[in-house]
C-alpha cells in the first residue's frame, strides 16, 4: 500500500492495492476518521485531504464533530441480527423486504447521518421528499418504510448507540373516517365468477384456454379460502388436504399456508374442492408444484374492466387481494364468529373489526338494538 503524510503527519494519504482511488485518514475529536478522495490524481487527492482536515478542525472547534455511529452502521447491524434471530419465524420475503427498503431507500437518505441526528423533523423531511417524486409510493409503500427505520433504530438504541428512540409518527394524522377494503358484494361476485367461466368455456384464442381456466378457478379458490395473493404463489399441492369436515359434514380443504409468521392454517367453505379438483385434473402435478405459479394479473385486470367491477363506490381499486376481503365479508354476513374467522385467515379481530365489520350491515343484531322498555301498568283509583 502507497502512503503519503502531509500536514506535518496529521493526515495520511494512501492508496489500497486493489483500488485507483487514493484514501485519506486522521485521528481528530478522539477517533479515527476516514474518507475516499474519489480522485485517482495524487496531488488532486492532497488537496482533498487538506479541505477534508480543515473543515473537520473547523467542526471540531465548534463543538459540532459528532462522534457516535452513522445510520448505515445500525443498518448493518440490523440486518445481521434480523436475519439470524427471526430465522424460521419471518417469511424469507419479509426480510428481504427490510434489506431492499434499506439499500433503495434508507440508507440513501440516512446513512452518513450520526444516529442523534435522526430527529422526528428529519423523517418527516424523508417522508416530504418520497411524496415529491415524480411517481410517489403508495401509503402502505411510505408506511414500510418508516416500520423498517423504526426497526434500525430500536437496534441502536439497545446497542446503546441512542439515548431513546424519537417519535416516527405522522404530525398530521389520516382522517379518522370509516374506511373499508375493496371486496365484491356477493351480486358483484356472481359476475366475476361468471364471467371467468364464459373465458375459460369460450376463450378469445384457442391458446387462451388453460389460462383463463386456471383463473377461474384461481377466483373460485380465493374466494373461498380467504388467502392472501402471495400466500396463494407459495402454495403447493402437497400443503393441501381434502377431508371430510365433521363439524359441518361437508367435504373441505384443509391448507397449510405459509405466510410472512411463518406457517398457519385454513379450512375453505365446500366451495373451494372443486375448483382444486379440477386444477388436480388439468396438470396432473407432482407434490412440490406451485399450484398457482402466477396470479394471471392481466387477465384478471381485463375481466373487471368489461364488467365495470375494477372500482368499487368508493373509487378503492379491486385486485386479486379483494377476493380475500370477500371470502371475510361472506363469512361476516353468515354470521360467523369473528374470533374464528381471524383465526382461519391468520390475522386479527382488531384488523376485521376495523376494515370489515364496519361496513357490514349484517354484523349489527337489530334484536340487540330495537329494544323497548316494557310499558308500566297505570294504577286505577280505588
Amino acid at each position: 500500500m502507497v502512503k503519503h503524510s502531509i500536514l506535518g503527519g496529521k493526515v495520511h494519504v494512501y492508496k489500497r492495492e486493489n483500488s485507483n482511488h487514493w484514501q485519506c485518514s486522521t485521528y481528530i475529536g478522539g477517533k479515527n476518521r476516514r474518507v475516499s478522495t474519489k480522485e485517482d490524481s495524487l496531488s488532486r487527492a492532497k488537496d482533498f485531504a487538506e479541505d477534508w482536515y480543515l473543515e473537520l478542525r473547523g467542526k471540531n472547534r465548534l463543538g459540532e464533530l459528532r462522534n457516535e455511529k452513522t445510520f448505515k452502521f445500525a443498518a448493518k447491524q440490523f440486518e445481521r441480527e434480523y436475519e439470524i434471530i427471526t430465522e424460521g419465524q419471518r417469511n424469507k420475503e419479509y426480510v428481504a423486504g427490510h434489506k431492499s427498503r434499506i439499500r433503495m431507500q434508507l440508507n440513501p437518505f440516512f446513512g452518513n447521518k450520526g444516529l442523534s441526528e435522526i430527529t422526528p423533523g428529519l423523517v418527516q423531511e424523508y417522508r416530504i421528499t418520497r411524496m415529491q417524486l415524480e411517481k410517489p409510493p403508495a401509503r402502505s409503500t411510505l408506511h414500510h418504510e418508516i416500520v423498517t427505520l423504526r426497526q434500525v433504530l430500536k437496534t441502536a438504541t439497545r446497542h446503546g448507540w441512542l439515548q431513546h428512540l424519537p417519535d416516527l409518527s405522522p404530525p398530521y394524522r389520516a382522517s379518522t373516517k370509516v374506511s373499508h377494503r375493496a371486496w365484491f358484494n356477493p351480486e358483484e361476485y356472481k359476475r366475476l365468477y361468471e364471467a371467468t367461466r364464459r373465458r375459460a368455456q369460450k376463450p378469445l384464442r384457442n391458446r387462451y384456454k388453460y389460462h383463463g381456466e386456471q383463473l377461474h378457478d384461481m377466483v373460485l379458490f380465493m374466494a373461498n379460502t380467504g388467502i392472501r395473493p402471495d400466500e396463494a404463489l407459495r402454495l403447493e399441492y402437497r400443503d393441501v388436504e381434502i377431508v371430510e369436515d365433521l363439524d359441518t359434514n361437508e367435504t373441505i380443504l384443509v391448507i397449510s399456508v405459509r405466510g410472512k409468521r411463518g406457517v398457519g392454517f385454513c379450512k375453505s367453505t365446500n366451495g373451494a374442492v372443486r375448483p382444486f379438483e379440477r386444477l388436480l385434473e388439468r396438470n396432473k402435478p407432482s407434490p412440490d408444484h406451485r399450484i398457482f405459479p402466477t396470479l394471471h394479473r392481466e387477465l384478471l385486470n381485463r375481466v373487471l374492466e368489461d364488467e365495470n367491477l375494477k372500482l368499487d363506490r368508493e373509487g378503492n381499486r379491486r385486485t386479486a387481494y379483494s377476493l380475500r376481503h370477500s371470502y371475510i365479508c361472506f363469512r361476516l354476513m353468515e354470521g360467523a364468529d369473528i374470533y374464528q374467522i381471524a383465526k382461519n385467515c391468520r390475522t386479527s379481530v382488531e384488523m376485521i373489526e376495523k376494515y370489515y365489520a364496519s361496513h357490514i350491515k349484517n354484523s349489527i343484531n337489530a334484536a340487540a338494538i330495537n329494544v323497548r322498555r316494557p310499558k308500566r301498568e297505570k294504577k286505577t283509583a280505588l
